[in-house]
């Protein structure tokens, strides 16, 4: 399952479950769409809690998809994750695309105000490490 939705930053991206080749073309698709008319500079909140780790299939898509918003405009993305797995693997793709310099990773299992942390990075430029709380 996916979902974009338009903010007032940008996007928020959210990926959940198992997400095969042809929904993820799908999403693609519909990220051409959302990002037809982008004129400035914006910014994406990725929430991937409860993602599988994509299949390769899928993974080309995606590494698609992440050179297409850095393309429109995307200066810095944030990735919400509860898996080790999924965030190693959105590293390497990251890597490859492009826009790793400008991500950062959360793990919401570890830190319980990981919005707050994902919207200072994105909007404020202020690195994760510096507003994280631990979950007790």
């Amino acid at each position: 399952m996916y979902k974009i939705e338009k903010r007032d930053y940008g996007f928020k991206l959210t990926f959940s479950g198992i997400i095969q080749k042809d929904e993820m073309l799908q999403w693609l698709e519909d990220s051409r769409e959302a990002l037809a008319n982008i004129q400035n500079e914006f910014y994406v909140f990725v929430d991937m809690r409860g993602l599988h780790t994509l299949p390769p299939d899928s993974q080309v898509y995606m590494k698609e998809g992440q050179q297409l918003y850095l393309n429109k405009g995307m200066q810095r993305s944030v990735v919400i994750t509860d898996s080790d797995l999924n965030r190693l693997q959105f590293i390497r793709i990251a890597k490859q695309t492009g826009i790793f310099p400008g991500e950062r990773y959360i793990d919401a299992a570890v830190y319980n105000n990981w919005e707050e942390i994902g919207l200072n990075w994105i909007l404020k430029g202020i690195e994760p490490e510096e507003t994280k709380q631990k979950v007790s």
